[in-house]
């Protein structure tokens, strides 16, 4: 594992296949190493993840592959269950992928001869988010360009269903909130719904779309973040429906926000792939430029560290992995 110059990567794991989406757990697994996971064409793998900036003994980052999952198809979206247990015995690993087949897989294993996985069937297009319920992991959310938002039980029988007015593009479930639900749509609006009335309760407006990507932010419950456009746009749902502030940020499309989660104020964006790169900034509200500019080829997915100001960034044969300044 190698660390870069400034600006450019900080390290980069080597994979033996393109990688569409990778995620890092945000539960605590019980281990002082990360897991993180990502997808190729056809299968999922699951590795462990330290690096210098936790452990002074870690040269670096240190990375290992902890199991290598045959999926069938290519993986287009990632959810950890907090289930996921490195400390117990025999661990448990339990996660939830979305796919191209517009099926959902559940994979549970305990990565040595336990490996199930059972899949959801039901939505009738293609699947662009998913989320596992936060606190007890019981059930999963997804949402999909068929216009609903569905709640699944661990068994793949469906517990809710909310009809949309566009496509669902992002669902969260915040830890402090387990009975509501955020959903944002294509066309601009961003929901959140009641789980036990099952009931619109608020709405955002972005006023512009397409709105590609939304996150709910771990550290403060009020704070929503959200690309449409080429533009970031930042709510807080105490003062008003609509954006306390935004910002044009990448110069075709952005396409991916994802929130910090040890800092309010950190959050990342990404651009569309372009020609030949995608470039992945991250934001602080306290600062009018990005703080930190990154290029991956070709790059998809974006996931945040659980503990430290560190993001990833799926791509050609690699994870790219970036350490800002709080």
């Amino acid at each position: 594992m190698k660390q870069d110059s400034a600006r450019s990567t900080s390290y980069t794991v080597d994979c033996e296949d393109y990688v569409h989406v990778v995620k890092f757990n945000p539960f605590d697994s019980g281990d002082s190493c990360s897991l993180i996971a990502y997808g190729g064409n056809n299968y999922l793998v699951v590795g462990t993840c330290r690096f210098q900036e936790e452990d002074a003994e870690v040269e670096g980052m240190q990375y290992k592959t902890l199991r290598t999952f045959h999926h069938g198809i290519r993986v287009d979206a990632i959810a950890w269950s907090p289930e996921t247990r490195l400390d117990a015995i025999p661990p448990q690993i339990r996660f939830c992928t979305a796919a191209s087949d517009r099926k959902l897989r559940l994979f549970t294993s305990d990565l040595q001869d336990k490996n199930e996985f059972k899949v959801f069937h039901g939505h009738s297009d293609y699947i662009n988010d998913l989320v596992f319920a936060p606190n007890e992991g019981q059930e999963i959310a997804s949402v999909s360009d068929d216009h609903t938002c569905r709640v699944w039980d661990l068994e793949g029988i469906e517990k809710a269903h909310f009809v949309l007015r566009s496509p669902g593009m992002s669902v969260c479930w915040h830890p402090e909130e387990a009975f509501k639900l955020m959903v944002a749509e294509k066309n601009g609006t961003i929901r959140f719904y009641d789980l036990i009335t099952q009931q619109a309760i608020i709405s955002l407006e972005c006023e512009q779309t397409p709105l590609m990507s939304a996150d709910w932010c771990l550290k403060n419950t009020l704070k929503i973040g959200a690309v449409a456009g080429s533009d970031w746009l930042i709510w807080d749902i105490a003062r008003s429906s609509y954006p306390q502030d935004k910002r044009p940020v990448h110069v075709d499309r952005a396409r991916l926000f994802r929130w910090s989660r040890v800092n309010e104020n950190l959050f990342a964006t990404t651009g569309y792939p372009g020609k030949t790169t995608t470039q992945l900034l991250v934001h602080h509200l306290g600062h009018p430029q990005p703080i930190l500019t990154g290029t991956a080829a070709v790059g998809s997915g974006l996931t945040w560290h659980r503990t430290l100001p560190l993001c990833a960034v799926g791509g050609d044969h690699k994870i790219f992995f970036w350490v800002t300044e709080m």
